[in-house]
């Protein structure tokens, strides 16, 4: 639950970020970050029903940040700490498809995470 509820999260957040993007290239690439978040949901929410059986109910457990630089700021810091969080998930697990699910969220993650990091450079 905690993965599904942090991207149910992150969708919200990056919508607002989005509109709120200082230029067309940086709100298309914080559009496509969020369609990444999209999959992840859907295949989290996915797994968590193959395992419980039952619906997850997502909750937003993270406020989105009023300013555009203060949104790419927190963006950047959750993505981080995402990537070590799921790659935990891939080791502990033994379900070949979720490992494989896990592991590759934890990659684009990663690469969420450096383009928000790039989009702070260029918002001083």
């Amino acid at each position: 639950m905690k993965a599904i509820n942090g991207e149910f999260s992150a969708i919200h957040c990056y919508a607002e970020i989005a509109r709120n993007a200082s230029n067309p290239l940086e709100k298309s690439q914080i559009q496509e970050i969020r369609k990444d978040e999209i999959r992840h949901f859907q295949e989290f929410s996915r797994i968590y029903f193959s395992l419980t059986g039952r619906q997850p109910t997502p909750q937003i457990t993270e406020a989105c940040p009023k300013t555009y630089k203060e949104g790419l700021r927190a963006a950047f810091k959750d993505e981080q700490e995402t990537v070590d969080f799921y790659l935990d998930i891939a080791d502990k697990t033994q379900d070949q498809y979720i490992k494989e699910r896990f592991k590759r969220a934890a990659s684009d993650e990663q690469n969420h995470a450096v383009w928000f990091l790039y989009f702070l450079s260029n918002n001083p």
